[in-house]
C-alpha cells in the first residue's frame, strides 16, 4: 500500500486499541484516507496531505468548529481526541485526525427525488446558519469578494492551453476534446465580455467543498458532512450555486432544473437568503466558470489525469449555462 500511514505510532496516541486492517479510500483530489479497523472499531483516518490546509493549528480550529455545529444536531462527523486531548497527530511530519467511521454511501442529484433536494437545499441552508452562531464574532471578515476574473488573463491562459494541447504526444480524444473547448470558451468570452461582475456582496462562513463526495447518506437521509477542510468566509450565496452545479449537472453538461429550484427554494428559507442574492450569486458563478480552467490545468501543467473523468460535462455545462442563462437565474430565484 503506497504511503501507508504509521499506524502504530498513531494509534499509541489514541485509545483506539490495535490495527486490524487499514484500506485506502478512493475519494478525494486533494488528501489521504483510510478505512481502519482495529480492536475496538472502525474509524477513518485521515491524513492531511494538501500543504494549503495541512497546518495543524488552522486543522484543530475547524475541529472545533465541527463539534460545536454537532452539539447543533448538524450531522457532521467531529474526530476523536488523543490521549493529550488534541484531534491532530503529527507523526514524521506528517498530520493525521481519527474520526468515527460513518457508514453510509454518496448519493448525486440524478439519485434524488425532487423532495430529497429540498432536503439538501435546506440542509446547506441549515449548515451556513449554524455557522453564523457557533463561529466567534471576533474572527468574522467581512470583506469583499474579489472582482470576477478579467477576460484578458483568461484568453492568455486559453492561447497557453491550447499550445500544450498541440505539442501533447500522443494526441488522444482528451486533447481532441481540450481542444475544442478552449476554443469554444474563447468566442463565449468574447461575445459575453462585456457581462464582468462587479466586487461581490455579502459574505459569511461556509463549508468550503460542498459536493456530493463530501455528503454520506444512510438510507434517503444525510447522515454526516465531511471533509471541513476549506472552512472560511466566502460569499454563501455563491457556494449554494456551486453545490447545485456539482450535485445538479447531468452527464451531458445539462442541469435538471426542477429539482435546483426545490433545492434553492429550501435554501433561501433556512439560510434567510434573497432571490436577488441567489440571482446575483448565479451570475458570478457562471462568470466563473466561464473563465476558469482548473481541470485542464492539473491536466496539462501538472500531469494529474485525476479530474479528467469530470471534465466533459463541466465543460460542456458552462456553454450550456450560457445559453440557458435566464432559466436558471429564474430556477435559482423563483
Amino acid at each position: 500500500m503506497l504511503h501507508a500511514p504509521p499506524l502504530g505510532a498513531l494509534l499509541r496516541q489514541y485509545a483506539a486499541g490495535s490495527a486490524l486492517t487499514c484500506e485506502p479510500v478512493d475519494q478525494g483530489l486533494l488528501n489521504r484516507g483510510y478505512r481502519l479497523c482495529t480492536s475496538r472499531g472502525r474509524y477513518f483516518l485521515k491524513h492531511h496531505f494538501d500543504p494549503e490546509t495541512a497546518d495543524p493549528t488552522a486543522i484543530e480550529r475547524r475541529h472545533r468548529a465541527t463539534q460545536r455545529l454537532a452539539d447543533l444536531g448538524v450531522p457532521v462527523a467531529p474526530p476523536l481526541a488523543a490521549r493529550d486531548g488534541r484531534t491532530v497527530a503529527v507523526v514524521g511530519g506528517h498530520v493525521y485526525a481519527l474520526h468515527p467511521w460513518i457508514e453510509g454511501r454518496h448519493r448525486h442529484g440524478g439519485q434524488l427525488s425532487t423532495e430529497q433536494c429540498g432536503r439538501l437545499g435546506a440542509l446547506l441552508g441549515v449548515v451556513h446558519a449554524s455557522l453564523e452562531r457557533v463561529m466567534p464574532a471576533h474572527t468574522r471578515r467581512r470583506t469583499e469578494p474579489a472582482e470576477g476574473a478579467d477576460p484578458a488573463d483568461t484568453f492568455a491562459l486559453i492561447d497557453d492551453l491550447l499550445a500544450r494541447v498541440r505539442r501533447h504526444r500522443p494526441a488522444d480524444s482528451f486533447d481532441e476534446l481540450a481542444r475544442h473547448r478552449l476554443l469554444e470558451r474563447r468566442v463565449l468570452l468574447e461575445r459575453h465580455a462585456d457581462r464582468r461582475p462587479p466586487h461581490g456582496g455579502s459574505v459569511g462562513w461556509v463549508h468550503g467543498d460542498f459536493h456530493p463526495f463530501n455528503l454520506l447518506y444512510q438510507g434517503d437521509a444525510p447522515a454526516a458532512i465531511v471533509d471541513w477542510d476549506r472552512l472560511g468566509v466566502q460569499p454563501r450565496a455563491e457556494e449554494a450555486v456551486r453545490a447545485a452545479m456539482i450535485f445538479f449537472v447531468r452527464p451531458a453538461g445539462t442541469l435538471d432544473l426542477s429539482k435546483v429550484r426545490a433545492y434553492a427554494r429550501a435554501y433561501r428559507r433556512t439560510a434567510g437568503a434573497t432571490p436577488s442574492q441567489l440571482a446575483a450569486a448565479v451570475h458570478r458563478v457562471w462568470w466563473e466558470r466561464l473563465n476558469d480552467f482548473w481541470m485542464l490545468r492539473w491536466h496539462y501543467e501538472r500531469g494529474d489525469t485525476r479530474a479528467d473523468p469530470q471534465f466533459p460535462a463541466a465543460s460542456a455545462l458552462a456553454v450550456w449555462w450560457t445559453r440557458e442563462y435566464d432559466a436558471v437565474c429564474e430556477a435559482f430565484s423563483d
